[in-house]
C-alpha cells in the first residue's frame, strides 16, 4: 500500500511538472542569462511568427528571448518542421533571436547555424498554439556565438497588427 501511495504521488508530481513545462527555455545560452519564464506572447501575421518569453524580475519584466521567424516559402502547419537556418530571401534571415534584460542593451544573437521549429497545434491568429523549437548560432565573437537555445511554447496566437499587404499599425503619439 505504501508503494502504491508513493507511485501515485510520483505520477502526480510528474503530471504537474509536465503542465508547468508548456512555456520553457533551455540551452547553453543559460550561461549568459537566466532562462526562467513567467509568460509567453505568441504573435502571427501573413509574413511572420513570433514567440516572446518574458520573466518577472522584481519591478521589471525582462524579455528573456524573442524568436522571430519569416514564413515566406514555408508551409507552417502543425506536424511539419520548418528550418530556422539560412535566409528566406537574400539579406533576410529566416529566424532571429534577441534578448533584452532591464538595464542592458538589446542583444541580437548571431545567425542561426541550424535548427527548426515545429507546431504541435494551431498557429493561426486566434488559435490555441503550441510547439517546440531548437537552434544553434554560428560560431562568432558576437554575443551568444556558438551557443544554443531550445524551447516549448503554448498560448493563443494574437494578430501581429498588420496584414500581408504590408500596412503597419500607426505609431502611438
Amino acid at each position: 500500500m505504501k508503494l502504491w501511495g508513493r507511485a501515485g504521488l510520483g505520477l502526480g508530481l510528474a503530471g504537474a511538472l509536465a503542465c508547468g513545462a508548456d512555456n520553457s527555455l533551455g540551452g547553453s545560452v543559460s550561461e549568459l542569462f537566466p532562462l526562467e519564464v513567467s509568460q509567453v506572447q505568441i504573435l502571427r501575421n501573413g509574413d511572420a511568427f513570433q514567440v516572446s518569453y518574458y520573466r518577472n524580475n522584481g519591478a521589471d519584466v525582462d524579455l528573456v528571448a524573442r524568436l522571430s521567424v519569416g514564413l515566406a516559402g514555408t508551409s507552417f502547419i502543425p506536424g511539419k518542421s520548418v528550418s530556422l537556418a539560412g535566409e528566406y530571401e537574400p539579406g533576410h534571415q529566416r529566424a532571429t533571436v534577441l534578448h533584452l534584460a532591464s538595464g542592458e542593451p538589446v542583444r541580437t544573437f548571431p545567425d542561426v547555424k541550424q535548427g527548426d521549429i515545429k507546431l504541435t497545434e494551431g498557429g493561426k491568429i486566434g488559435e490555441e498554439t503550441s510547439g517546440t523549437f531548437s537552434l544553434s548560432f554560428v560560431q562568432s565573437g558576437d554575443y551568444g556565438g556558438g551557443r544554443s537555445i531550445h524551447g516549448n511554447f503554448f498560448g493563443k496566437a494574437a494578430d501581429a497588427g498588420y496584414g500581408p499587404d504590408g500596412d503597419q499599425p500607426p505609431f502611438p503619439k
